[in-house]
């Protein structure tokens, strides 16, 4: 009796431990299924953000290459006439000469540049017949470096202080030669000293640059 039951106690040993080991296998593989599952849903989920992400940047890229294209077109139309929009020759060299995008360009800077507006004040200056007793201004060059391009450019104030010497008739013109001046300029005071031949005008006022539009490409992590 005592080895049957010996007997019978191994075989209940042995399929518990056959129990044992097949619940832990299938533990594991429920367990490995669950883990799986969730990584795989994850990076379903993840793949997806991706193609959306791809499909919005295709868009994007597809509606910039037909607004470049129109952009293309104003540009050679607007370039192109035979008259300047300020009644100038395009191909011409006098002061309402040239192409409408010089004209542009020349009325609002893409860099900062005080030494060229200080030439260009004596230039709109010294056609009235006026002697310029002083041109004075801050450069500030240092401090406008960190401007030079910006995803979203406004323009940036230049203020100058201009000192001329003329009678009225000349002082009158060189007032009318700011305000007809393809750049614009703010004149902020005036102060007039002296007499009817000989008048002294001192113009505070200022223009403005405009940096150039950031179109650098970046990249977009997808989370």
């Amino acid at each position: 009796m005592a080895g049957i039951q010996s007997f019978k106690r191994t075989l209940i040993e042995k399929s518990n431990t056959t129990i044992v080991v097949v619940t832990s296998v299938a533990c594991f593989i429920v367990v490995f299924s669950a883990v799986a599952a969730v990584s795989l849903v994850g990076q379903f989920a993840y793949q997806n953000r991706v193609i959306s992400a791809d499909k919005h940047a295709l868009k994007q890229l597809q509606l910039n290459v037909q607004a470049a294209q129109t952009l293309a077109t104003s540009y050679n139309a607007f370039t192109s006439t035979p008259t300047n929009i300020i009644g100038g020759n395009p191909s011409g060299t006098g002061p309402q000469d040239g192409s409408n995008t010089k004209i542009i360009l020349d009325a609002l800077p893409s860099k900062y540049d005080y030494p060229a507006l200080v030439t260009s004040i004596e230039n709109i200056v010294a056609s009235q017949a006026v002697q310029i007793q002083s041109i004075t201004g801050v450069d500030d060059a240092a401090n406008q470096a960190s401007q030079q391009t910006s995803t979203n450019p406004s323009p940036q104030p230049m203020p100058f202080q201009v000192v001329v010497l003329g009678d009225y008739a000349s002082i009158q013109n060189v007032v009318h030669a700011f305000e007809r001046s393809v750049r614009p300029f703010q004149i902020q005071t005036t102060e007039l000293s002296g007499d009817q031949n000989k008048l002294t005008l001192t113009v505070t006022a200022q223009t403005y640059w405009q940096p150039a539009r950031d179109l650098s490409t970046h990249t977009e992590v997808v989370r």
